[in-house]
């Protein structure tokens, strides 16, 4: 790897994106589709950071923040990428978002049976947290609007 370029995507990377997560990030989220990625993009535009590689996309994770809490989610590294630093670039890059804006503490969602994962994010400074669970509740899709 010559060339690691970090950079906040764009609405036209959603299939690029979404090929990437097929390969290299654990688990699928009900937002994993192009409608998803493109109203994340255009919503907060500087939430999903990518890594390039010599044009290559290698690296991502989505650094989102609501005004109270940083939260992190799809940090994923290709698998022929990994152990070159590019997680651990993502985070720093995450991380100045945050503290720029005002962040206090970045919270991220780890599958809890991605035990390389759980190793990732203990080396960038990361702990555990048992004492919260996550509760979910998937919304129906929203249809046409009537009038």
């Amino acid at each position: 790897m010559t060339d690691l370029t970090i950079r906040t995507a764009v609405p036209s990377d959603a299939a690029g994106v979404l090929a990437f997560w097929k390969e290299a990030a654990e688990g699928t989220s009900i937002t994993d589709d192009a409608a998803g990625v493109t109203g994340l993009v255009e919503r907060d535009p500087e939430a999903l950071i990518l890594a390039e590689a010599d044009g290559l996309l290698v690296g991502s994770v989505i650094a989102g923040y609501d005004g109270w809490r940083c939260s992190l989610y799809r940090l994923a590294v290709l698998p022929s990428h990994r152990r070159r630093g590019i997680a651990t670039a993502l985070l720093d890059a995450a991380e100045r978002r945050f503290v720029a804006a005002g962040g206090r503490r970045g919270d991220a969602m780890v599958l809890e049976a991605n035990e390389r994962a759980h190793h990732a994010w203990t080396a960038a400074g990361y702990h555990r947290e048992d004492r919260w669970r996550r509760w979910v509740k998937p919304f129906p899709a929203a249809g046409p609007t009537p009038g």
